[in-house]
């Protein structure tokens, strides 16, 4: 019966998959427009109307006894669009889908653990409250109480509980939030961050409970149509430096290789003032690469950035390369999401800072 079910499952999220690659694009989704004010709480509420959104939070954490771990949680929505009246009796047939991704990365140990999961936005199983922060995945949830975000996730031998405080404002990427992905009407995002987020709470591993402590970065981004069909996927990089600054870049590949011209970054000063930055204001250089045993991905490995202006020159490199994300049970798409530490100088001085790292496209082009 076990067995039965646990197919059935996977025949469900499949079947799921499915109505989002064939499906979906019939329906007539809102586009991602310049002009929209985006506002506080309200925008981490869910969007239904927008086609694709994704919660996402990455961070270091320090355990009591010294254990030092990086964390991914993200949620995501994928709408149909339905909305259907027809047969209360039955489940709609094209719900929208919720998925999440839960990773953690023991740095001393060099170890990753990857965990995920895949329902039907029906009987409670998932959902996204768009009158309040709330969103959920069976057990694992996130949501927003006075300011302060609270995740919980809970695998096997894994759980994550942790508490997490803004010490900036909401960073809006873009155009006032507004981040264009490629050319053509729509094709882009609303995009904002919180880059510096006081966060603590506990660890579980293996039936042991640490108690953690560091800082984390949450994005939110939601819209209906972003890569063209000549974009093989993207690398991001979200880096927080020793003295309060923060740097956001997001480099879109296309099939040849070269990056497009739509592909920008954000940097974010102490205060909470940021700069917008465009392709040709910063650079960046991988250092070498490494090929995945799993997936046979090769994926630059250890990067080289500067953004000249502001006088930053720092060098990236992963706590481990062994940080990618197997999705064939979610998402379907094998990505590299890894902690990295970052050192360098800026404006003469030298600066140390922790970061994570996103490269998708690598194991096949990304369809967003």
């Amino acid at each position: 019966m076990q067995h039965l079910e646990s197919w059935s499952r996977r025949r469900l999220v499949a079947l799921g998959l499915l109505a989002v690659l064939f499906l979906a694009s019939s329906y007539s989704d809102k586009l991602a427009l310049p002009g929209r004010q985006l506002s506080f709480p309200n925008d981490h509420f869910s969007h239904p109307d927008d086609k694709t959104e994704w919660w996402y939070y990455t961070g270091h954490l320090e355990a009591d006894e010294g254990g030092r771990y990086g964390f991914q949680v993200t949620f995501f929505r994928f709408g149909l669009r339905d909305r259907q009246a027809a047969d209360k009796a039955k489940p709609p047939l094209f719900t929208d889908l919720y998925m999440a991704h839960f990773a953690l990365s023991d740095k001393r140990a060099k170890k990753f653990y990857f965990r995920e999961r895949a329902n039907r936005g029906y009987e409670g199983k998932a959902g996204a409250q768009a009158d309040r922060y709330y969103v959920w995945n069976e057990d694992w949830t996130v949501e927003e109480k006075g300011g302060i975000h609270f995740i919980r996730a809970r695998d096997r031998e894994l759980a994550l509980v942790l508490k997490l405080a803004p010490l900036k404002p909401p960073v809006l990427h873009g155009q006032n939030g507004l981040s264009q992905k490629g050319e053509g009407e729509g094709r882009a995002s609303y995009y904002y961050s919180l880059t510096r987020l006081k966060t603590e709470g506990q660890l579980e591993i293996a039936g042991k409970t640490h108690k953690v402590r560091g800082l984390s970065w949450m994005d939110h981004e939601f819209g209906s149509n972003q890569l063209g069909g000549d974009q093989l996927g993207w690398d991001w990089f979200s880096l927080q430096l020793g003295n309060r600054t923060e740097l956001m870049l997001y480099v879109i590949r296309r099939k040849d290789g070269s990056p497009d011209s739509h592909s920008s970054g954000t940097l974010v000063y102490p205060d909470g003032r940021s700069r917008h930055l465009k392709l040709d204001e910063f650079r960046i250089d991988a250092a070498g690469k490494w090929a995945s045993p799993k997936s046979g991905a090769a994926y630059p490995m250890g990067w080289k950035i500067s953004v000249p202006a502001e006088g930053i020159a720092v060098e990236v490199s992963p706590s481990f390369p062994g940080q990618e994300l197997d999705t064939r049970k979610s998402t379907r798409v094998t990505y590299w999401e890894g902690a990295v530490e970052v050192r360098g100088t800026y404006r003469g001085r030298s600066i140390t800072g922790q970061g994570y790292v996103e490269m998708t496209g690598y194991a096949g082009r990304l369809k967003v």
